[in-house]
């Protein structure tokens, strides 16, 4: 089972990117679970959400304490929440920002994983550019296709379709692409173009 936690905060769509994970997990013939953690909170407050993926049934439905991926929303919740928790040393980091791991203040935390696992992506411009609107999810579920490999970059594209019709739909796999390539750059091992 691939276990993936998605820290956010209301109104980035950290809920809506869990959905569309496993949406895209599950048009690949997974099993797909996902679901969110939070009260009645405003928006701007910090939101958990969380996708499991696997090639048999899933049972469990509690949230998720030791994740193989997390997607962090925005870095500003490093100083806020414990959103590294239960996270082991395999496991896949992929942060919304353009600055480095040591930029971020977390260098020496970050040595004690798998430096190809780690990764920032530039999600809210690359959304600004395609979206008009600083909406990240998308762009870093294209991120987390091309980090990872758990889904395909054409499954993430065609859940975002599925969720989002029209031109809408249109500018958020934009994203998703361009999050994946972006991606794909920085190490062309990761993924295959």
């Amino acid at each position: 089972m691939f276990k993936v936690r998605i820290h956010g905060r209301g109104g980035q769509g950290a809920v809506t990117a869990a959905e569309m994970l496993s949406v895209a997990g599950f048009n690949e013939g997974k099993y797909a679970q996902a679901f969110p953690t939070f009260g009645s909170e405003r928006t701007g407050a910090p939101v958990v959400s969380f996708c499991r993926l696997d090639d048999k049934p899933i049972r469990i439905h509690e949230p998720i304490a030791e994740p193989d991926a997390l997607i962090i929303q925005d870095p500003t919740l490093l100083l806020q929440v414990r959103v590294f928790e239960g996270a082991g040393p395999k496991a896949y980091i992929l942060i919304n920002t353009s600055r480095s791991f040591e930029d971020l203040g977390i260098g020496d935390f970050s040595g004690g994983f798998q430096p190809e696992r780690l990764l920032t992506v530039p999600a809210t411009d690359i959304a600004r550019e395609h979206l008009g609107r600083p909406f990240p999810n998308t762009a870093l579920l294209g991120g987390f296709a091309a980090l990872t490999g758990v889904v395909s970059i054409d499954a993430v594209v065609n859940a975002i379709r599925q969720r989002f019709a029209g031109p809408v739909g249109e500018a958020n796999a934009k994203a998703a692409q361009a999050a994946f390539d972006f991606v794909v750059r920085q190490d062309g091992s990761l993924a295959d173009a």
